[in-house]
């Protein structure tokens, strides 16, 4: 297959072309969020290599559901991807070949899109608040003023798509997921809104029914939704610490062996 051509940087988008997107399954779609990701979170490691793809696809952080996937799922996704035009194999690439995308001609979207959208493809449905905060690690987003134009301008993309009316607790998903995939994502949350519904006692002012009680459906969402989140955190800064531990390890490995040498040499 004849590659689209690269981008003139690997994070500016190329000059404009006819969106190409499609829906894509649950692999695929974690792989061309982590390549994303990557490109903007770490981009002298950019492109990825296969074995890099599989890491980022699998770390506990930012990611949800937390996957379990082998080198063969992976270079599976990204040979489908290659072939939708989403990701482009670099051979020759040093020593190993590796992977970049193409989401921004793919998906019709520029830097700040692409990072909603890469959250969105990474943990799925989200409030606008807390997909602002995540997307902002990537592109810096002021405030949920900031992301209302971006969503706007995706979603006439069809490429998010609202679950809960606007207001508080907006959440919205990305537009990848195939019909089936959809259908069940919006009956499920129409169902868990039926139920809010049914819980505001009848007769109740707009006001108070707007208002969760402390046994509500919505309540009950919304506490847990917090929880997630600072569990999400925890998990982040512990995978930091781990990181951090390995790196003063291996730093204090490399000085004992130095000191040796330096023995060695004065003939201590």
């Amino acid at each position: 297959m004849t590659e689209s051509p690269e981008p003139t940087t690997a994070e500016s988008p190329s000059p404009a072309q006819k969106p190409r997107w499609q829906p894509i399954g649950r692999i695929d779609r974690r792989v061309l969020g982590v390549l994303i990701e990557k490109a903007k979170t770490t981009p002298d490691n950019y492109p990825l290599s296969l074995s890099a793809v599989v890491t980022g696809c699998n770390q506990k952080s930012n990611r949800s559901p937390v996957m379990h996937l082998e080198a063969d799922d992976v270079e599976e996704a990204l040979d489908r991807l290659r072939q939708a035009g989403a990701v482009a194999l670099i051979e020759g690439h040093g020593r190993v070949d590796k992977y970049r995308h193409y989401a921004y001609d793919w998906l019709g979207v520029d830097k700040v899109e692409v990072a909603v959208m890469a959250e969105l493809l990474l943990r799925g449905p989200q409030t606008v608040g807390e997909l602002r905060g995540r997307a902002s690690r990537m592109e810096p987003i002021k405030d949920i003023a900031a992301l209302t134009p971006v969503l706007a301008s995706l979603k006439e993309k069809g490429l998010v798509v609202p679950l809960t009316p606007e207001g508080r607790g907006h959440t919205v998903t990305h537009g990848l997921y195939p019909s089936e995939e959809m259908q069940r994502l919006e009956a499920q949350f129409a169902g868990a809104a039926r139920a809010v519904e049914a819980a505001s006692p009848r007769g109740a002012s707009d006001t108070d029914a707007a208002q969760p009680t402390a046994d509500s459906p919505a309540l009950e969402h919304e506490i847990i939704q917090i929880v997630r989140r600072d569990i999400d955190q925890l998990r982040e800064h512990l995978d930091q610490l781990r990181a951090d531990v390995k790196q003063l390890t291996e730093d204090h490995h490399h000085t004992q062996a130095d000191v040796a040498r330096l023995k060695d040499e004065l003939g201590g």
